[in-house]
């Protein structure tokens, strides 16, 4: 099978390591890839908004299948042009990926499909907003109404803190849209379900780690370290997301006339009350598709090509018994401004570490070094036979990289480690 990946973040690389071991691959082809993949297949210098030249390559080299990694693309309709092109993809159509597109119309699905989730209001203008804010008091959740990157929301413990977001999504785009709501309890999991329509297949489940600092702390980010799987994710909690969240969503779209077609991420708050939907992506998180690639026993091209297909029905997800951790390093001053290009070695001394693995998400290949070129730049990950090792592994991995621009959490996993002492 001649395969191209759409991508060049973490998630991308994980998702080609894990492609090019597949016994179904004939070559495969990344867009445009990062220095981590090169030699995992050919690196191709397209733009993920150029759909037209997506499509044209796709048609000459004869692919049998491209695989989306990023939201933005299947947001803007990249799986319908290349459907309308013969082509297959794994990744949702325009009007389905709008489930990440749209928090207003992920929350309307929601409601429709009766799926547990925070009460909330939607605004277009300013003063309403505030207005609302007031009535309802703090704590509150703040969230941009399209796509921020896993960055667009705010949880406000104060009403003064959730005045001051807004005003400063108003100030930098006075015809915005944000959604509102009731700020839930509990610890965070992010569950993951592939779907051809009707048909939901599980895929395992990882908690991140949004805040950039130890202990929580600092603004949220696209997510700086994964456990799997998470001890609070236990098999009565799957059961109930799965029937009361994503199997009701999954019939909805398919109501409304736009069948879902990938995977499908689940953010979910589990509570005193069970799970609660926070809200949904149409793709795989990143790092917590780093994590699960390396717990997947199943060939996940066949499963990706199955989906594509609409052939889930027949497919299994199983998932190795080890753990995985990730931790990402990023550059300092990320989320905010950061600088580029700075020098980075020990990737390959970090990779010979036992069971680790270090996915590349923001670099580049300069005069034969690797230099950062982005915020969050490394994913270390590693397995082991319980979250202990796992996460012993992983910062063992993390000693042998040399890059002082770098930072990272040291606390990646300490609440699953909790859950297992209680």
């Amino acid at each position: 099978m001649r395969v191209l990946l759409i991508g060049g973040g973490g998630r991308e690389h994980a998702l080609a390591w894990a492609i090019s071991a597949s016994p179904l691959l004939d070559k495969l082809f990344i867009a445009p890839g990062n220095p981590g993949m090169e030699k995992l297949g050919t690196l191709v210098p397209l733009k993920l908004d150029d759909h037209a030249s997506i499509v044209n390559f796709a048609t000459d080299n004869r692919i049998d299948l491209v695989v989306v990694g990023p939201e933005a693309p299947l947001v803007a309709g990249l799986a319908d042009v290349l459907v309308a092109a013969g082509i297959r993809v794994f990744g949702p159509s325009k009007a389905a990926a709008q489930l990440e597109g749209s928090k207003d119309f992920t929350k309307s699905v929601a409601m429709a499909a009766g799926a547990p989730t925070a009460a909330y209001e939607t605004f277009t203008d300013l003063a309403s907003a505030i207005a609302y804010v007031k009535r309802q008091g703090a704590p509150i959740v703040v969230k941009y109404d399209g796509l921020m990157a896993g960055k667009g929301v705010t949880v406000a413990e104060t009403v003064d803190e959730a005045v001051a977001a807004l005003e400063a999504l108003y100030a930098s785009e006075p015809e915005a849209r944000v959604v509102i709501e009731e700020c839930l309890f509990g610890e965070e999991a992010s569950y993951f379900c592939l779907v051809d329509g009707e048909n939901v297949l599980p895929f395992g489940a990882a908690q991140d780690h949004k805040r950039a600092f130890d202990g929580d702390k600092g603004p949220n980010t696209g997510g700086m370290g994964v456990y799997s799987p998470p001890p609070v994710f236990t098999p009565a909690i799957e059961q109930r997301a799965l029937e009361e969240i994503v199997k009701p969503v999954a019939r909805e779209m398919v109501k409304r006339g736009s069948p879902y077609r990938g995977v499908l991420f689940v953010g979910l708050m589990i509570g005193p009350g069970g799970p609660k939907l926070i809200e949904f992506n149409c793709r795989f998180g990143d790092p917590e598709c780093q994590v699960l690639m390396l717990r997947l026993k199943d060939d996940v091209l066949t499963l990706l090509d199955g989906v594509a297909r609409g052939q889930l029905k027949f497919l299994s997800a199983r998932f190795r018994p080890e753990h995985a951790v990730g931790v990402v390093m990023a550059t300092k001053g990320y989320p905010g401004a950061y600088p580029s290009g700075t020098p980075i070695s020990g990737i390959e001394e970090a990779d010979k570490m036992p069971g680790a693995i270090v996915f590349h998400a923001g670099t580049k290949g300069r005069a034969g070094e690797i230099v950062s070129a982005g915020g969050r730049v490394l994913t270390v990950c590693a397995t082991g036979i319980d979250l202990i090792e796992a996460r012993k592994r992983t910062y063992d991995a993390i000693e042998k990289i040399d890059w002082a621009q770098g930072f990272y959490r040291t606390d990646i996993g300490a609440k699953g480690l909790a859950h297992l002492k209680s």
